[in-house]
């Protein structure tokens, strides 16, 4: 190990590193769900609007997309080019994309300036879970990556609660909690150490393709983490509207209810690494899709706002392994040149799965109804849960 790269851990391993990355990470869930209490009320301003139920959820989940179309590029860039500058640049204009929706008017510019909030996320998520990556190894990695996992649910029940009581005053206020990370900034900038990255490209090219890619890892994780980004991502789209219809709930009633299903993740992510040294990558998952198995049949049956807290809070515990696992899963497995540009990949499919999810839910709500589609959802969890099970079963 150079001088350089012992330096680089010892800082990696000091207190004001850590929090930075925890709190770099909590803006990724703040992308879209921060807004969700909002929507009804939205919804109700662009009523003249043709289409307002479609745009109004685009508003939402179109951060996703442009997520999805970046992260490949900025897994990229960050090989080729180091992590700390695009970390940098992202965090600015995340801030100043996602308060835009505060001063603008029409939808095409909301939805421009999410457009913008979307691209800067990819950057800081990809760059902040390889810094995690590049930092830390074995046992300390798999920590801290549930760590970041449950600081980000930590983080999103903060907001989202925040976001809730701003909503009931007027459904603009959500959007200036994205400001938050312009305090980060100067973290980012004075505390985090760029990686060693003496070596030469040439040499880090034949460490890539020294190094064999586990393909069917590879793509396992990646289409678990679209189908689970669907399921999950019904809650902050379709919740408010069917809290509405269920219990003539207000904005700060959607904003708790989502945010005490983003503080079951926390709870999950945090046990993340005890779990992990009992039992395989495989028997994660399983445990992780029964708890959304359980979870989402709850709220669909439910009959009182108690009991879809129940549901939210039996799915959230599940949801809160899936990150973690699929991080230290890719991160072990892969190889350490190809990092940014993997995770990068991981995140595309993250993010795809939430901007496709209301393209499924919203259609298969107005046939069925919200109930009956988050049923649905709980049994497409049973069946990932037994395809699961019987992969555990055939590699024992």
């Amino acid at each position: 190990m150079t001088k350089s790269a012992t330096l680089t851990l010892q800082k990696a391993n000091s207190l004001p590193v850590k929090v930075t990355l925890l709190l770099v990470s909590t803006l990724t869930v703040m992308a879209g769900a921060t807004i969700a209490p909002s929507l009804p009320a939205m919804r109700q301003h662009f009523s003249a609007l043709p289409n307002a139920d479609y745009w109004v959820r685009l508003v939402l989940t179109v951060p996703a997309l442009l997520i999805a179309i970046g992260a490949p590029i900025a897994g990229g860039i960050i090989d080729r080019f180091g992590r700390k500058g695009l970390l940098a640049a992202a965090t600015f204009l995340y801030g100043l994309a996602g308060s835009s929706g505060y001063l603008l008017n029409e939808m095409g510019l909301i939805l421009l300036g999410r457009v913008l909030l979307g691209l800067s996320v990819a950057g800081i998520m990809t760059t902040a879970t390889t810094l995690i990556a590049d930092y830390y190894g074995g046992a300390a990695r798999a920590q801290f990556l549930g760590l970041q996992a449950a600081f980000m649910g930590f983080g999103g029940m903060v907001f989202l609660t925040l976001g809730g009581y701003f909503a009931d005053i007027n459904w603009r206020l959500p959007f200036l909690i994205y400001l938050f990370a312009w305090l980060i900034l100067p973290l980012i900038v004075g505390v985090l150490p760029e990686p060693d990255r003496t070596a030469s490209p040439q040499i880090q090219t034949a460490s890539a393709s020294d190094e064999s890619v586990p393909w069917l890892l590879l793509l396992m994780t990646y289409g678990i983490a679209l189908v689970t980004q669907i399921v999950f991502y019904m809650i902050p789209v379709q919740l408010p509207f069917y809290l509405e219809q269920l219990v003539n709930a207000n904005a700060a009633q959607s904003g708790l209810a989502i945010a005490l299903a983003t503080l079951a993740t926390s709870i999950s992510a945090l046990n993340y690494q005890r779990l992990k040294a009992h039992f395989s990558f495989l028997k994660i998952y399983a445990i992780a899709f029964l708890l959304m198995a359980i979870g989402y049949p709850i709220i669909s049956v439910a009959w009182s706002y108690p009991i879809v807290l129940v549901g939210l809070a039996i799915a959230g515990l599940g949801v809160g392994l899936l990150m973690p696992n699929m991080n230290v899963c890719l991160t072990s497995s892969t190889p350490s040149a190809l990092r940014g540009r993997i995770l990068g990949g991981l995140t595309t499919c993250f993010f795809l799965g939430q901007f496709i999810s209301p393209l499924v839910s919203q259609p298969l709500s107005r046939w069925v109804g919200l109930g009956t589609t988050y049923g649905l959802a709980g049994g497409l969890m049973v069946i990932l849960t037994c395809a699961m099970v019987g992969l555990v079963l055939r590699w024992k």
